[in-house]
């Protein structure tokens, strides 16, 4: 393989995805502790897996190589070193080192085999679990009625959120949000020591260190010199304008940065929910994110005369920009739930524009958005469905949980 990493699309035939198989950390969650967790409700686990499983096998049906993150962290963490240092990453993340915990739980996972180890991490620490740590500290003895000394990570399973591909790089992402932030350390132990990456010095066009949040639902290659990053509650314009930066100045291919601005609600997380694209000059959309005569507010940001200035052309109207930054003479924006007062909206939240697309026109979605779904095939585009009764519930389609490493160029 050329390249170990290689998105020009988003579209094109796609070769190798990494996914998260939901796990016990989905059976962690409890109402009390939802909102902090970013759920708003709890998915049934042997079901989650099951729809889960069902969408893997999808994907592997139609070629695609699918990669675990969990198995690729496993490989990655092949020495005791290196082990040490990631469960210390986790635990200074997790803010444990701020109390007489840290050493108790750090020897507690240290204790595991690497693959259960990673599970457990992933799961959640429960105070319950370690019955000899003496509660020496006030804060420990008022602390009784929080249930985990390390908290269970059950947005995992959208994989596209913590890093992205663009290009042949990668961006490693700061998580808007706490109870997602540890989550980019797995790819970012990925890279660095994975044996099918270490090697092959693939740029990082920013890491995760950066100040101001960026979410992979937000980051869409529409060209191999275009890319759509949303300006949402989950991604900064100042992050997007750094990242513009920094891909102009270590590549010569991606020319311009389409940054969308979309309502900051809960509702319209990121980019991928209210927009994707599903051919070569179609996408979704959710007709909400417009004003009433169609009109956003989109900026396209170009190379500067120097390495710390981009040029930004402020527009109006979607489809007149994705013409012009595709080179189309036309573009079908499908709207979801047909721009129906009650389907739109209720599709909406159970991801109907949040396609996954596998080649030019061939997109996977849920089941349950049957009037998206009819839609898009009424637009040519053919579209293979997967059960969505429980994965839904944590607030993320197909697209979401889903992360591409390579695609064919189109």
């Amino acid at each position: 393989m050329k390249h170990q990493l290689h998105v020009t699309s988003e579209i094109g035939e796609l070769k190798t995805v990494l996914l998260h198989r939901p796990g016990k950390e989905v059976e962690n969650l409890t109402p009390e502790f939802l909102p902090q967790l970013l759920f708003d409700d709890i998915p049934y686990l042997p079901v989650v897996q099951k729809e889960h499983d069902y969408f893997a096998n999808t994907l592997r049906n139609r070629g695609i190589e699918v990669l675990y993150l969990t198995t690729l962290l496993e490989e990655a963490l092949h020495t005791e070193e290196i082990k040490k240092l990631f469960v210390a990453d986790i635990l200074y993340e997790s803010k444990v080192t701020v109390n007489g915990s840290y050493d108790t739980i750090f020897d507690y996972l240290m204790s595991f085999n690497t693959g259960d180890m990673i599970n457990k991490i992933i799961a959640g620490v429960l105070k319950q679990e370690i019955q000899d740590n003496k509660k020496t500290h006030l804060y420990e003895m008022l602390e009784d009625h929080y249930p985990f000394y390390l908290d269970p990570m059950p947005n995992l399973y959208f994989t596209r959120d913590p890093a992205a591909v663009i290009g042949n790089g990668i961006t490693i992402n700061t998580m808007r949000e706490e109870a997602r932030r540890r989550e980019s350390l797995f790819m970012s132990y990925i890279l660095k020591y994975h044996p099918r990456f270490r090697d092959h010095d693939i740029p990082v066009w920013l890491d995760r260190y950066f100040e101001y949040p960026i979410e992979g639902g937000d980051e869409l290659v529409l060209s191999n010199d275009t890319v759509a990053i949303g300006i949402s509650s989950r991604t900064a314009a100042k992050t997007i304008e750094r990242l513009a930066l920094n891909i102009f100045t270590k590549q010569d291919n991606i020319k311009k940065i389409l940054a969308v601005e979309i309502p900051k609600t809960r509702a319209f997380m990121h980019l991928d929910t209210v927009f994707t694209m599903v051919d070569y000059d179609k996408f979704t959309i959710h007709p909400a994110i417009q004003g009433p005569a169609g009109d956003m507010s989109i900026y396209i940001l170009e190379k500067g005369e120097d390495k710390e200035t981009v040029n930004i052309t402020p527009k109006t109207n979607l489809m007149e920009t994705l013409q012009e930054v595709l080179g189309l003479e036309e573009v079908t924006l499908i709207p979801c739930g047909g721009g129906d007062v009650i389907a739109g909206p209720r599709e909406q939240w159970n991801d109907g524009s949040n396609t996954l697309a596998i080649a030019p026109g061939v997109v996977v979605t849920y089941d349950r958005n049957y009037v998206s779904n009819q839609l898009l095939r009424e637009s040519g585009i053919e579209v293979i469905e997967v059960m969505s009764s429980e994965l839904s519930r944590g607030r993320g389609g197909p697209r979401c949980m889903s992360m591409p490493l390579v695609r064919k160029d189109i």
